[in-house]
């Protein structure tokens, strides 16, 4: 039995009566954040509507992180002293409930992240069940984003779609379904959709149900916001066109933020994201590449980096820009473990590989000369 006062229409289930036990003392209230514009919440809860929170001076004196602040999707507890009180008047966030999952993106410059300073880890939607990973058969079409993509979204426990918008545009879709059923995880849906169309949200009923919260991601122009409005049967997110060059977007979406969906789900449209950095550690990749590390207790030799060892198992049996994206996204992780020493003494390193090999095309060129 849920609590009488809990909004079930955004997907309150017995399991969050539990997790709101410890901070229900005094009159709190549950509600949910449907946007966040900088430091300002926007959380609709009972009374119905929605209302601008700030967070207490103590939970900003306790965070020890952004990531510790509210964000689109999360629970929080209302402070006693909002009850009864107006729409109009902002709500105070007493706590964020711990979230059952989080899509996290890292610092795109990871030089700025250190230990203990996470301040750059960004939270673009908590509390999802199912992730829509949006790509246009047009110019968009990039398997090394979409599998950027699942190796947050995998390990996070959060359940991918990946969604291939603007079917209407392309000629060969079959073409670049087995290009991806080739490369991606056999378990993994895949649909291929006019974003405008009004069957598409038939297609994708099964997982707009209640109870259910999507996360809608992708680059700008990919349709996330066109698919946005078509799953809401109404104009709700700015839409926009797609450079004829590259066709990309502009950010027409500009912030995060939750809806409610006719078949009783919850959406989070998102700005397209660029520079996108996976906050996760080699478990969770190796958790993706699943292909990769199952092939690799064939190689040859137990530390064989799958480059140019003999009996290589993996570059035999995987796609070369598959691993190719596999060995960026590897290297990525482990710079971001170094410490400030050791990511001096690698930078010492290459600037004396660079040395040598400029001395190297210095000697050639006086022999060619």
């Amino acid at each position: 039995m849920t609590l009488a006062n809990a909004p079930a229409d955004l997907g309150w289930d017995t399991g969050w009566d539990q997790a709101f036990e410890p901070f229900a003392a005094g009159g709190r209230r549950p509600a949910r954040v449907v946007a966040v514009h900088k430091e300002t919440a926007i959380v609709r809860g009972d009374p119905g509507g929605d209302r601008s929170a700030t967070v207490t001076g103590r939970f900003r004196f306790d965070a020890l992180a952004t990531s510790d602040f509210p964000a689109v999707g999360d629970w929080v507890a209302l402070e006693p002293t909002d009850v009864g009180a107006g729409t109009d008047d902002a709500a105070v966030i007493a706590a964020v409930l711990p979230r059952r999952t989080a899509f996290v993106r890292s610092a795109a410059d990871a030089s700025r992240r250190t230990a203990g300073n996470l301040a750059d880890e960004q939270v673009i939607a908590a509390n999802v069940d199912i992730a829509f990973l949006v790509a246009g058969l047009d110019g968009d079409f990039n398997l090394r984003r979409l599998e950027r993509y699942l190796s947050i979204v995998k390990p996070a426990a959060i359940w991918p779609i990946i969604i291939l918008t603007k079917r209407d545009l392309c000629d060969d879709v079959d073409a670049r379904l087995d290009a991806l059923r080739d490369r991606l995880p056999r378990d993994i849906a895949v649909h291929a959709v006019d974003a405008r169309a009004e069957n598409t949200a038939a297609e994708l009923a099964p997982y707009l149900g209640a109870g259910q919260t999507i996360v809608v991601l992708g680059s700008s122009g990919a349709g996330k916001s066109t698919l946005t409005n078509t799953l809401l049967g109404a104009q709700v997110q700015s839409t926009g066109g797609v450079r004829e060059d590259d066709s990309r977007g502009r950010h027409t979406t500009t912030s995060r933020s939750l809806h409610l969906l006719p078949m009783g789900g919850c959406i989070i449209d998102t700005p397209g994201l660029r520079g996108l950095r996976p906050d996760i550690d080699e478990e969770d990749l190796a958790a993706t590449f699943e292909d990769i590390q199952a092939l690799s207790e064939q190689c040859r030799f137990r530390d064989c980096r799958h480059r140019d060892e003999p009996g290589c198992a993996v570059r035999a049996g995987v796609h070369d820009d598959r691993l190719a994206n596999y060995q960026k996204m590897l290297r990525e992780i482990r710079r971001d473990t170094l410490t400030p020493l050791q990511r001096r003494e690698q930078l010492s390193i290459w600037k004396i590989r660079h040395r040598v090999a400029d001395e190297r095309m210095k000697m050639k060129r006086g022999k060619s000369g």
